[in-house]
């Protein structure tokens, strides 16, 4: 075997026994605190949603054992069968090399990388969620929703990669910072026409009613003046029982938006606490923050690339004869998990401390933490969220602290 490919190979059982031993040591810590409601929570959790909440976690955990050792494999038999050098050969001799081509074919691989996984899509819908009372969905609107999916995915994704693979033509072996800007235009740009163009199609978005609501949340976005369009209510209720609050868009177009489950289980005091908590994101300007996160990471990863498709071993590893950017793109796709899954509690650190300044932000815009507190414990208790992570797997997991250490942050 190639010495990349041993090292490749390595990469991904050491991520693979790292991920397993992460979910033995949650599972074991939620068992070990299983009998009996923690003491911070016992005067506001009664045991029988405690225990639908263990269940719970423990049922994921399982499900999330079948996913890696499923997702493992089937990563090792893309890699290692010759599937990929084959399958590409074929596709380049019958489409050619150009842009457009190898964009399709890159799309297309993608599709069949996805399809495995299809299977443990629907069972962890209609059977694991359906187990715990959050699914709402019919197998139509799944199913369609995917359809649709696929053909956004085909019309944005299709293009973006050919005009990546052009870069290639029109400025050589710098096209890679070429790529990176034209992919954070991409981003830039679907920041704007998401809320208009993509989320209308899988979800409905009604004006919230004239009322005690609307009026109680649009005196909370005025005097931190958050400026919104409106403020709107999405049916999240058509696919499942958890509930959610976000804002989208740029400028003119920004808005408010309410899950209608959201609406359903808290009260009004609990839904302003966490729509100021948005807010806090925005006003401590959390989103550009972490947009600059993140174009680093890629300007890192597309820097990776362009080096990468300028070194034959990287390809010999995996059976293709000669570099191309496109295959190197596919190859990186493929590998790259392997290699930053060490680096996710470092970006979780920055996630957590903007969960921190928003919680902060939300208790003095409502004059104490009290309401933000009581909407946290619902948002946890309605969504069946672990309430007794292992620390470790929690800093590797989550972007979000746990509820005790959101509380306890809020209470000094």
């Amino acid at each position: 075997m190639h010495w990349f490919a041993s090292l490749a190979l390595v990469l991904i059982a050491l991520r693979t026994l790292a991920q397993a031993w992460l979910d033995w040591l949650n599972h074991h810590h939620v068992l070990a605190h299983a009998n009996e409601v923690p003491s911070a929570f016992r005067n506001t959790v009664d045991p029988e949603t405690y225990r639908k909440t263990v269940d719970y976690t423990l049922a994921k955990s399982r499900f999330g054992r079948v996913e890696l050792v499923w997702g493992t494999l089937v990563t090792l038999a893309v890699l290692f069968s010759g599937f990929l050098p084959q399958g590409w050969s074929a596709w380049t001799h019958a489409a050619g090399t150009g842009s457009w081509a190898s964009a399709t074919g890159l799309f297309l691989i993608g599709v069949a990388l996805a399809l495995p996984n299809l299977p443990l899509e629907w069972w962890s819908q209609f059977r694991l969620e359906e187990r715990f009372g959050f699914n709402t969905t019919t197998l139509s609107t799944w199913c369609l929703d995917r359809v649709k999916s696929l053909i956004l995915a085909a019309i944005l994704g299709i293009p973006l990669l050919a005009l990546l693979l052009q870069w290639v033509k029109w400025t050589g072996n710098s096209w890679w910072l070429w790529g990176w800007a034209t992919f954070l235009g991409f981003q830039g740009l679907m920041l704007i026409l998401a809320p208009v163009l993509i989320l209308p199609r899988f979800n409905k978005f009604t004006p919230l009613p004239d009322g005690t609501l609307k009026e109680r949340l649009m005196n909370l976005a005025s005097r931190t003046r958050f400026r919104a369009r409106s403020i709107e209510v999405m049916d999240g209720s058509k696919r499942s029982r958890h509930a959610n609050a976000f804002f989208t868009g740029l400028g003119g177009f920004r808005k408010i938006v309410l899950f209608d489950t959201l609406i359903s289980q808290m009260g009004e005091v609990e839904l302003e606490a966490v729509l100021a908590h948005e807010i806090g994101h925005f006003r401590l300007r959390h989103i550009p923050k972490l947009f600059g996160w993140s174009a680093v990471m890629t300007l890192i990863g597309f820097a990776a690339v362009g080096w990468l498709a300028q070194q034959v071993w990287f390809f010999q590893a995996f059976g293709f004869e000669l570099p191309t950017v496109p295959v190197a793109l596919l190859l990186f796709a493929l590998l790259a998990d392997a290699a930053t899954f060490w680096f996710t509690p470092l970006s979780h650190v920055l996630s957590r401390r903007f969960e921190y300044q928003a919680d902060a932000f939300a208790a003095e815009a409502m004059g104490s933490p009290e309401a933000l507190v009581a909407a946290l414990r619902r948002l946890y208790e309605k969504n069946l969220s672990n309430l007794t992570p292992h620390p470790l797997y929690s800093g590797f997991y989550y972007s979000h602290p746990t509820l005790l250490e959101r509380e306890t942050a809020l209470k000094k």
